[in-house]
């Protein structure tokens, strides 16, 4: 019978989300020894298609009924994934030519799929334009060689803005807009360049605004939205025709560390509400409202699974070492934007419920000591051939990850 550990001392709410059978961990219905068998080799990440649902339905339960939502594929383009997320989600946003590729090949129209991000090529632009793609201008250079593109493809290309916003968001892993930025137009730039559109032969649809990523205080983002709400209002009294197209963005927050607290989704999803019923709807009610998350949606729902290879002790330090590292997981070595590093939720896969009895530290197998995957936890004794589990691996993952460092083979991924 499977049951849930959350009765073990100091279970991280990412382990506890997870089922164990006879103190094994369970991915998708599967013990995680199987399916590391079932995939045919470790390293690998693991995506649990039930969670992915409930994750879904959360969202669709707290979030205001008429509000649109994006996933934003670059959290985890793998197609699958993407293609199990098709029939849960309003529609995709997509940051390259390979994700609009994954994003076109599932049943979404291309008319849901939006493309953004700066420095997107001519090539990349034709594409959207020919596919029906929206896409999201980041300078009024890439507005006018859309404006091309659609003229040579006889097509005319649905766009909306970034907008980079006059305010910047706390409590941000990244900050994705204020001050000066790589993203969007400068919101006090906006009307000249709404003007210069105009006779551009666009079908301009509306604004979007990202400000930033990974929050976990409900309080920020929901002010984050309210001002976000306004700059809309205010940018949209220098368009003449109907908005069609508003994108609040997302930065939905997961609780990597333990003393990360969960985002209060509820509070969050209350104030969206407010904010439709009390300022959006009244102002446009014919208008797409869309939140776009991804890392919210899928960081949660993966695991990342590689095998002790060998066991050391080096002057009085226990080292598990595994045959996967940082070349993977970048981000779980602490080596993609932390200050201080800080250890993702780790387990040892097949002794699931077992006390900690050592201290030891979990390294990969590359040639530089940055390639920690856990430093100095406590965890069940490990031996040769046990499976070590990272935890809230479903998003930033392979794909954000210097796969060809040192010359590695790929890890599998699977969703189960």
């Amino acid at each position: 019978m499977l049951k849930r550990p959350d009765s073990a001392p100091a279970v991280h709410p990412a382990i506890a989300a997870f089922a164990t059978v006879e103190g094994r961990l369970v991915v998708g219905g599967v013990p995680i020894d199987r399916l590391a068998a079932r995939v045919g080799a470790t390293p690998c990440f693991a995506y649990d298609r039930g969670l992915l649902t409930q994750r879904l339905a959360r969202l669709r339960s707290l979030l205001p009924a008429d509000m649109l939502l994006k996933y934003a594929v670059k959290a985890n383009p793998m197609p699958a994934v993407v293609q199990h997320l098709a029939g849960l989600v309003d529609g995709f946003d997509v940051a390259s030519a390979l994700e609009m590729k994954v994003a076109l090949d599932t049943a979404v129209p291309a008319a849901r799929v939006s493309f953004a991000g700066p420095g997107k090529t001519d090539a990349e632009l034709a594409q959207a334009v020919a596919a029906g793609v929206m896409v999201e201008i980041e300078s009024l250079n890439e507005a006018r060689r859309v404006a091309e593109a659609g003229a040579r493809l006889g097509e005319r290309p649905r766009v909306a803005l970034r907008v980079n916003p006059d305010f910047q968001v706390k409590g941000s892993g990244m900050r994705m807009g204020g001050g000066p930025q790589q993203f969007g137009m400068d919101a006090e730039a906006v009307p000249a360049a709404l003007d210069e559109l105009a006779g551009a032969g666009l079908d301009f649809q509306g604004f979007h605004v990202f400000a930033g990523s990974q929050n976990l205080h409900a309080g920020i983002l929901c002010e984050a939205q309210e001002r976000t709400v306004e700059l809309f209002l205010r940018l949209a009294e220098g368009v003449a025709e109907p908005i069609r197209y508003l994108n609040l963005g997302g930065g939905f927050g997961i609780p990597y560390f333990d003393r990360d607290e969960p985002l209060d989704l509820a509070r969050v999803g209350g104030n969206l509400e407010e904010l439709l019923a009390r300022r959006l709807r009244p102002a446009f009610p014919q208008t797409g409202v869309h939140i776009e998350l991804g890392r919210y949606i899928v960081g949660e729902c993966g695991v990342y699974v590689t095998r002790v290879v060998d066991r050391k002790v080096s002057r009085g330090r226990t080292y598990l070492v595994v045959d996967g590292g940082l070349h993977h997981q970048l981000a779980a070595s602490g080596n993609l934007g932390q200050v201080i590093r800080r250890n993702y939720p780790v387990a040892v896969g097949s002794r699931m419920g077992e006390a900690a009895s050592e201290t030891v530290s979990v390294v990969g197998c590359l040639c530089t000591p940055l390639d920690v995957l856990a430093d100095q936890v406590e965890l069940p004794h490990a031996e040769i051939g046990d499976l070590i589990v990272l935890f809230q691996a479903g998003a930033y993952g392979l794909t954000a990850s210097p796969t060809a460092f040192l010359g590695h083979p790929l890890p599998a991924e699977v969703l189960v």
